[in-house]
């Protein structure tokens, strides 16, 4: 295989964009019907949401587990696989999926809140003003760094109060599940070890495109919530 030429790039871009377009639609719709709510398992929203893809996209492919997490689930990373709970009335959840669309990877995460507890809500409002710092960082420097975005982040969620509760704060986005690209995890993902630029092509010559997602935790008060999309696309 040849390196890329810029129409085989220009059409790559417009594979992502489109994949996260539905993912953004399909979380709209997701709230608009209220599939996440208390008295629902996470198990129970997690189907409810697959089918609801396969209702507005056809029969939908997700490359990462899916994930709905809620109350003290909320603060396990990625990796952890914790037993089914019901939402309660004054919970936190968080909802991540990967679906793919036309063969091009989403990855999309958003955070619910039920009741009046204003530490929750202030949680979630912070989530999405950690990501525009993190996405502002990406953009004010050309040679930034895996290293270096990831420390803004964390910069940025402890001053607003809260801590990181994954171990990365990104990873590699393309048409296939980004846990093989490379083979070397550390270039694959934003963390403290990463010194490569984030702006770069990969071994088989493609530019590098990534998600951001960030990750807050109260751990004293016993939650967390999600927020990822598209870095440097859209």
């Amino acid at each position: 295989m040849g390196v890329p030429d810029r129409m085989d790039e220009e059409l790559r871009v417009l594979g992502l964009v489109e994949a996260q377009r539905k993912a953004a639609a399909l979380f709209a719709e997701v709230e608009a019907r209220r599939l996440v709510a208390p008295g629902a398992g996470e198990r129970e929203v997690s189907d409810r949401i697959r089918d609801l893809a396969n209702e507005m996209f056809g029969t939908t492919k997700h490359w990462h587990k899916r994930i709905v997490r809620s109350g003290p689930h909320t603060l396990f990373p990625y990796r952890e696989n914790p037993p089914d709970r019901v939402i309660a009335e004054s919970d936190i959840a968080f909802v991540d999926f990967g679906p793919i669309f036309e063969e091009y990877e989403a990855d999309f995460g958003r955070t619910f809140v039920f009741g009046d507890d204003p530490a929750k809500h202030r949680l979630r409002e912070d989530l999405a003003t950690v990501f525009a710092g993190g996405r502002r960082a990406f953009q004010a420097d050309p040679d930034i760094t895996g290293k270096q975005l990831y420390a803004e982040v964390e910069r940025l969620a402890t001053e607003a109060g809260w801590t990181l509760g994954g171990w990365h704060a990104g990873h590699l986005v393309g048409e296939f599940p980004h846990e093989s690209i490379d083979g070397a995890e550390r270039e694959s993902y934003i963390v403290p070890d990463n010194g490569h630029p984030i702006r770069r092509t990969d071994r088989a010559g493609w530019r590098c495109h990534w998600i951001l997602e960030v990750h807050l935790v109260d751990e004293a008060n016993g939650f967390g919530g999600f927020y990822e999309q598209l870095l440097d696309l859209a």
